[in-house]
């Protein structure tokens, strides 16, 4: 593996993990009798197919969409596995199900933090400064909103096989062999997090809107709404930066606050966890590297941030 290292993330998802490629993904989950089942996916991304979904910052709002789709399917796929039940779900379920979510999102950490901060828009007549404590309620939200959350016994697990797939990543990244003691070593904090991501968007959202200078409260919603591809397409880049130069001081001084967001949605994983990880990332490198696996099917649509 030395010679060859693949760009790989991975997910937590229900009693296991999720890894990826930019062409392949797998999932490995502990059954009901305490052993580990994995099957691979093959991936063909829409960046793949049309070149302008290639070109920066555009392509950090595909990706998005496509991790979304992905995560959702992963997701699902775990509880079907693990649940006793099968799952079943539609194309138009899925895109419902994604549209809702993307909304509630929109809704909760871009214009419930602007109508919150109606009350103190005309008092603070520095623009910087308004955006940069619209910013701090902003944080507060998600911040409380994964506090909240991570008291659940489900998020606690999901929050443990979250820092399983973050201690493999490292090991893998540093050349290490791949065994739970050898891993076990590694951070469960890691700059091309999700969650690192979540942090970025609120720092790049304050210096986009204090550019838009003073507007309505109507003009400020109209233009959070409207400007969020483009967030998340900076906040892309930057994170594929981070990924490339991850000893770059200012990329590290930029990132620690998300790393300490990490602090609560990750966990230190059992053994058991990090052997499920372990599983899932070598299923992805036996095929893209060794050539050893059989794909399980393909599906289209989806990539690798």
């Amino acid at each position: 593996m030395k010679p060859e290292k693949l760009r790989v993330g991975g997910q937590s998802v229900v009693n296991g993990v999720m890894m990826r490629s930019e062409n392949l993904y797998s999932i490995a989950l502990r059954n009901q009798s305490k052993e580990i089942d994995v099957e691979l996916f093959s991936v063909k991304s829409i960046i793949k197919k049309y070149p302008i979904a290639k070109v920066p910052l555009i392509r950090g709002a595909v990706v998005l969409i496509e991790n979304l789709i992905l995560g959702f399917r992963a997701l699902m796929y775990s509880v079907d596995k693990t649940g006793g039940e099968e799952v079943e779900i539609s194309w138009l379920q899925m895109t419902i199900s994604i549209i809702l979510a993307v909304a509630l999102t929109i809704g909760l950490f871009f214009t419930l933090p602007t109508f919150l901060g109606k009350f103190i828009y005309q008092s603070i007549p520095n623009i910087f400064l308004y955006n940069l404590v619209e910013g701090l309620i902003r944080l507060t939200i998600l911040i409380s909103y994964i506090i909240f959350t991570s008291f659940l016994k489900d998020i606690k697990t999901l929050y443990e096989y979250h820092g399983a797939e973050h201690k493999v990543i490292h090991a893998y990244e540093a050349g290490d062999e791949l065994t739970a003691s050898k891993v076990s070593k590694y951070s469960t904090l890691h700059m091309r997090c999700g969650t690192a991501f979540l942090m970025i968007v609120v720092v790049i959202s304050i210096i986009i809107f204090s550019l838009l200078g003073r507007q309505s409260l109507i003009q400020r919603i109209i233009y959070r709404i409207i400007l969020v591809p483009l967030i998340m397409g900076i906040s892309y880049e930057f994170i594929r930066l981070a990924g490339k130069f991850p000893e770059s001081l200012i990329l590290k001084i930029v990132s620690f606050p998300g790393l300490l967001l990490q602090r609560i949605t990750t966990r230190i994983p059992s053994e058991e966890q990090l052997e499920v990880a372990i599983v899932a990332l070598e299923k992805v490198i036996n095929r893209e590297i060794k050539k050893e696996e059989t794909l399980i099917q393909d599906q289209d649509f989806l990539a690798l941030p």
